[in-house]
Formats: structure tokens, C-alpha cells, sequence
């Protein structure tokens, strides 16, 4: 990891990125949502939309009571049997039999206007053995002893964002954190863990939005993911001919010729995709839930050790606000019983890791966010199996770093808008915000 660069050789340079790919990136949002294919959803019965309704912060009171009554129910949706997971012992049982569940890609060659060549490879849409053989390409690189290098690193990006959250508030101290803040964070983190070069980084962060903009249809979707992926094919070639520090250049020089360029295009590709929107949201979101209730503002402002108060804080996050709101759909490979349902061979399993996440089977009062409960480690937030996000660790990293040296620095921050005049995105597979304003004094 270039860790080593100076930090304010690069300051200017990532301040300049950071600005340029969040009005990149919020321009779009604005315009056209971080959400599904809405054109289709709108054809959708309502009950079928389900999964992705929220009130506020809360998944919507339906999706409990349905979790409740059935924790494996069939949707209405026309044509094709789908089920909905919602119970938490029923979501893993399916996320974690990769034997009976598929994820791979060509499950959705022809349907709605995807193709072949759409596939975006990595890891999401594998499965084993090429799931396993390339899950171990990363693992090495994402164990904590591997990331506690970065954490000077996540450091310094979280302080020179905060002096740009400053810098970019009025005279009243208003600002938009999501801008300024929480999506700038974690895009500079992926830059540095992948290796890409400062030179290359504003066609890095070009490519990192254009895959959010889905309202055409999967068909556009996968479009923009092979846009996205031909850009990569370059920032591979270089790689070959001159490894660098990063994660890239680290399995280049590991694995040679043992990894094709394709294989390490959906490699990057999809640590891009998990780990720029959910940490961003979940940045948002969880400085939304302390100004809510600023008691666990002041606790984490006030303790002795911040960063042991951060920890119980993020884990009860995570699963309270479970951002990616449904897993990658599961394609069974034979006809199984989940839940007491009997389900097909062929039929698709959708789960919805947010109604997972509020099975009252966890324990008591699960719709509350409780920092204090026991730790929530099998929340269902990165997944479960052979698919959960191998990125986890790095996003708690970021989490625990970012929360307490916020409130450090700004212990006057508050709404800038009432609770009710935000915004939240709809029919989105990562819930969130796309601006969060604040005021820091």
C-alpha cells in the first residue's frame, strides 16, 4: 500500500478527486436515483415491492408482520416463482447452502435485456469452484493483520475530509455530509487499496457512479458495469507491466499468470461495487441516528476511549440499518423445502437481510437500536456464507474511525432540516440518503 506518500503531497489531490466524483455522483442521483429499473417495478404488484419499502430508517411495519405470520412467503410476481426469505434462521439456511442455492450470472442471461457479455464477473454472481479459487485471491489482503496497515491510511482521508466539510460550509455552517463527507471517505479508501494511480483517478471515479445509473433497465445496468469493466482491462494491463502497491499489483506479483486479466477485472469491479455506496450510506445513516438520539453522540463524544464505545455503536448499526436491503438473488438448483415451503428447482429466492436482521427470534426488542445489546456478530449485514462481503472488516474500519472523530471535531453538529423533509431514496437495493444537511456550528 502506498502508505508512505506524504500526506500533504497528496492532500490536493485527493480534496480535488473527493469533489469530483461527488458531483459526479450526486448529480446523478438527483437526476435519476440510485435505485432498480423502475420503468419494470412500476409493472410490479405492490406487495412485490415489498423488500425495498422503508419508513424512514425502519423497514415498513408490512415486511415484519409478513416475517412473522410466514418467514418464507411467494411473491406476485407475474410469470416466474419467486420466494421471499424474511426470517433470519430461513435467510440463512439459504445463503448458506451454496449446494442448493446458485448465484451464477447465467441464470439471468435473457431476461430483461440481459445478455452474455453483460457478466460482471468477481465474485456475486460465482459460484464454487470458481467462487472459491477467486475468494482466495482477496482473502490475504482483507485479514485484519493486512488491513491494520491501512488505518493510519483511513486516518488521515477521514481528517482531510473533515477539513473540507468545513471548508465547504456557509456562513452559517450548513453543509452536505453525504458530498463532503460520507461518500468521499470511502472512495478514497478503495483508491488507495486497489492501486490506482493519482493520475488515473478521476477515470476511476468516473466509472465507480456510472454503474448506479440502472433506471434503463438490467440491460443498462449491465451496459454500465461493461463500461466500467473496460476501463479496468486497462488499469490491469498497466498493472502487468509495473505491479504496484495495492491490492492489483499485489496478486499480480502473488499469482502471475495464475489469474486471467477478465478474472481480475470482476475482482476490482466488485470490490468497487461493495465497498463505495454501502459504507457511504452507512456514514450517512448512522450520523443521522445520532443526531436523532444524541445520547449515543455524547457517549461516544464523552468516553474516555472512543474507539471502544465506536465498536458495540457500528455493530448495532450495521445491523439495525442493514443498507443492502436484499441479498444477490438465489437460483435453486433442486426442489427443497425452506421455512416449510416446498420451493422448485428453478424457482428465484430473493432475501431480505433488513427483515432478517428485525427477527424478533434474535432477541427482545429488536426494531430498537440498542448499542447496548449483546454484540450483534451474526447480523446478517455483509451476508452470510460463502458470499458475505470479504470487504467487512474494512468497512467496520472505517466506520470506528470515522463516527468518533466526527463528533470530536464538530460537537455542535446538527440537523440543518427538520427529520421529515429528508429524502430517502426508493425502491433501492442500498437504502439511503443522497444529501444529509447539517450545520457544524
Amino acid at each position: 500500500m502506498p502508505i508512505a506518500t506524504p500526506i500533504r503531497t497528496v492532500r490536493t489531490a485527493r480534496s480535488s478527486i473527493a469533489g469530483w466524483l461527488t458531483r459526479r455522483y450526486l448529480s446523478r442521483l438527483r437526476r435519476k436515483g440510485t435505485t432498480l429499473d423502475l420503468n419494470a417495478l412500476s409493472k410490479l404488484p405492490e406487495p412485490a415491492l415489498l423488500p425495498l419499502r422503508r419508513d424512514g430508517l425502519d423497514p415498513v411495519p408490512e415486511i415484519g408482520a409478513l416475517r412473522d405470520r410466514e418467514p418464507v412467503s411467494r411473491l406476485p410476481v407475474p410469470a416466474v416463482p419467486v420466494w421471499l426469505v424474511t426470517g433470519y434462521d430461513e435467510a440463512k439456511e439459504v445463503l448458506g447452502d451454496a449446494r442448493a442455492f446458485s448465484n451464477d450470472f447465467a441464470h439471468l442471461v435473457g431476461t430483461n435485456g440481459v445478455a452474455e457479455h453483460h457478466e460482471p464477473g468477481g465474485l456475486g454472481f460465482a459460484d464454487p469452484p470458481d467462487h472459491t479459487r477467486l475468494r482466495r485471491l482477496l482473502t490475504p489482503e482483507f485479514t485484519m493483520r493486512r488491513l491494520n496497515r491501512l488505518t493510519p491510511l483511513i486516518h488521515s482521508i477521514i481528517e482531510e475530509r473533515l477539513d473540507a466539510l468545513e471548508a465547504a460550509a456557509d456562513a452559517d455552517g450548513r453543509v452536505d455530509l453525504v458530498e463532503h463527507f460520507a461518500l468521499p471517505v470511502p472512495a478514497l479508501v478503495i483508491c488507495e487499496l486497489l492501486g490506482v494511480p493519482y493520475e488515473e483517478r478521476d477515470a476511476f471515479q468516473q466509472f465507480s457512479v456510472a454503474r448506479f445509473d440502472v433506471l434503463g433497465g438490467l440491460g443498462a445496468s449491465f451496459g454500465a458495469i461493461s463500461q466500467s469493466r473496460e476501463y479496468l482491462r486497462g488499469v490491469i494491463a498497466q498493472q502487468r507491466r509495473e505491479p504496484g502497491d495495492g491490492l492489483l499489483g499485489m496478486i499480480i506479483r502473488e499469482h502471475g499468470d495464475a489469474v486471467t486479466d477478465e478474472e481480475l477485472t470482476g475482482l476490482a469491479d466488485g470490490v468497487l461495487t461493495g465497498g463505495l455506496e454501502t459504507t457511504a450510506s452507512m456514514l450517512a445513516l448512522g450520523t443521522l441516528v445520532m443526531l436523532q438520539d444524541r445520547t449515543h453522540f455524547t457517549a461516544i463524544r464523552e468516553a474516555e476511549d472512543p474507539g471502544a464505545v465506536a465498536t458495540p455503536f457500528v455493530d448495532e448499526l450495521l445491523r439495525h440499518l442493514t443498507v443492502v436491503q436484499t441479498a444477490f438473488p438465489r437460483f435453486a438448483r433442486e426442489n427443497t423445502v425452506v421455512g416449510g415451503q416446498a420451493i422448485s428447482a428453478g424457482d428465484i429466492v430473493i432475501v431480505s437481510l433488513s427483515a432478517a436482521d428485525r427477527d424478533k427470534r434474535l432477541g427482545p426488542e429488536m426494531d430498537a437500536f440498542d448499542p447496548s445489546r449483546p454484540p450483534a456478530s451474526s447480523h446478517l449485514a455483509f451476508g452470510y456464507g460463502i458470499h458475505r462481503c470479504v470487504g467487512a472488516e474494512l468497512g467496520r474500519m472505517e466506520l470506528r474511525a470515522a463516527f468518533p472523530l466526527l463528533v470530536e471535531r464538530f460537537p455542535a453538529l446538527r440537523l440543518a432540516v427538520e427529520p421529515q423533509e429528508l429524502e430517502f431514496r426508493k425502491l433501492s437495493i442500498v437504502y439511503g440518503v443522497d444529501s444529509l444537511p447539517v450545520r457544524l456550528k
